[in-house]
């Protein structure tokens, strides 16, 4: 990276928190990290453990962005300022910084598909600590956070077709669910700048000490004594960020400066701790860090070469219903087709007692029973015909569905669509000669 051009922008359970009250420099999502038969089998636990509501709520995942954006930026500019001036960026932070422009990519298209309705599309979970969350966000951070991160074809779908063997998703939260990791990858790079920008300060904080003191030693050694005092009663971090650039700086200043390492010395073995635990510990916490920066990243750049409509269609079980169509139709459909019938019968099930699959199944059963008694009728023995065809009513009455004023009208308008046209150029036609005739 060149530094030199760096210029500061301008402008259970273990469920992971995600709300903003989740607290100050929340650890990102980093569980045990699992394979892809771990990952399954943490998939079905999972779906038999959370209790779902299946109405909506309140969208606060728009308010969770808009601060998570906030505080991306905030850490941005102050990374990009210790840059400018030539102060060590560490991996993870170099990373932020380099890739920064995804991010800002990727928080501008969650903000493109996660309308305000939105939110009262989604089952929501009633799980205490998890409540008003929706579903399928749950999911997905419980993916990366067991990834690391690192997100892929494999891992996500595996991931959700598992957890389906337990309970089904609806098709809205299929379509939501790369929606939803690309919220929780947000989330998580906002918890990891955090811990970057927390170091950052734990850093200059312990390079104006540590100058400080050199200065003091070098030119008044007799009030050596009286700044490490002061320093002592600032109660500084302790930690390894802190330690770790303190310590490499008063390191080699002379024998006067010997009395401020044997404070930190102590202050640390108060802990149960050395320097050279602190030093490793630092040197782990970066590693870690950098490696979940570049993660996180990699994820986003998937999300965006992902073929979402084929990972929609393939988990569906309201598309593999739909493509035991008895007439052989709807398999060799454009997917504009298949996508407007899928969204049929998710407007079906919406106002009536059966889930989205065994609306489809009476489709298909519809279809079935007509090409029995009806052979020489071969376009009622399609799915289609109940979905976006004159059938549609009969499926409706089938499972139930609640019929309301804009159905009826909708309904009026596909059996007498002439007349509805021309009633209302005829009423205004009469009402202008009206006016004029006074």
């Amino acid at each position: 990276m060149n530094r030199l051009k760096m210029k500061p922008r301008k402008t259970r359970r273990s469920s992971p928190a995600w709300t903003s009250g989740s607290g100050l420099h929340a650890a990102p999502f980093r569980y045990e990290l699992l394979n892809l038969d771990q990952l399954r089998t943490h998939a079905r636990e999972l779906a038999r453990w959370q209790k779902v509501d299946p109405r909506g709520g309140r969208n606060e995942l728009l308010r969770r962005l808009a601060d998570n954006e906030r505080v991306l930026f905030g850490v941005y500019d102050l990374v990009a300022k210790a840059a400018s001036a030539g102060r060590r960026i560490a991996p993870a932070a170099e990373w932020l910084i380099d890739n920064f422009y995804l991010i800002e990519q990727q928080i501008r298209i969650a903000r493109l598909h996660l309308p305000r309705s939105y939110g009262r599309q989604l089952p929501r979970l009633t799980n205490q600590g998890s409540e008003n969350r929706p579903r399928v966000y749950d999911m997905a951070l419980e993916l990366i956070s067991h990834v690391d991160g690192r997100v892929d074809a494999e891992s996500a779908t595996g991931f959700v077709a598992a957890y389906q063997t337990v309970a089904p998703l609806n098709l809205g939260e299929l379509w939501a669910f790369p929606i939803m990791l690309r919220l929780g990858l947000i989330e998580n790079m906002r918890r990891i700048a955090d811990r970057i920008a927390l170091r950052r300060r734990h850093r200059d904080l312990a390079m104006t000490w540590a100058e400080r003191l050199i200065r003091t030693a070098e030119k008044q050694p007799r009030k050596l004594i009286q700044v490490l005092a002061d320093l002592d009663r600032t109660g500084p971090p302790m930690s390894s960020a802190f330690v770790q650039e303190f310590y490499s700086r008063i390191q080699g200043h002379g024998p006067a400066l010997e009395i401020v390492l044997a404070w930190i010395d102590h202050e640390l073995a108060e802990q149960g701790l050395s320097t050279d635990q602190i030093v490793k510990a630092d040197s782990q916490e970066q590693a870690s860090s950098r490696v979940s920066v570049s993660n996180n990243i990699a994820s986003l750049r998937f999300l965006s070469a992902m073929d979402w409509r084929a990972f929609v269609e393939g988990l569906s079980l309201t598309e593999q219903t739909l493509r035991r169509d008895p007439a052989g139709t709807y398999a060799r459909q454009e997917f504009e087709t298949r996508d407007r019938s899928r969204h049929v019968v998710e407007k079906i099930a919406a106002r009536c007692p059966l889930p989205e699959e065994a609306v489809a199944r009476e489709a298909v059963g519809l279809a079935e029973a007509s090409l029995q008694s009806e052979p020489g009728s071969p376009r009622k023995a399609h799915v289609g015909y109940y979905l976006l065809d004159k059938g549609r009513r009969r499926l409706e009455k089938k499972v139930g569905r609640r019929r309301t004023l804009r159905d009826a009208l909708a309904g009026a308008g596909r059996a007498m669509p002439l007349f509805l046209y021309l009633m209302p150029i005829a009423t205004f036609s009469a009402a202008a000669a009206g006016v004029l005739a006074i």
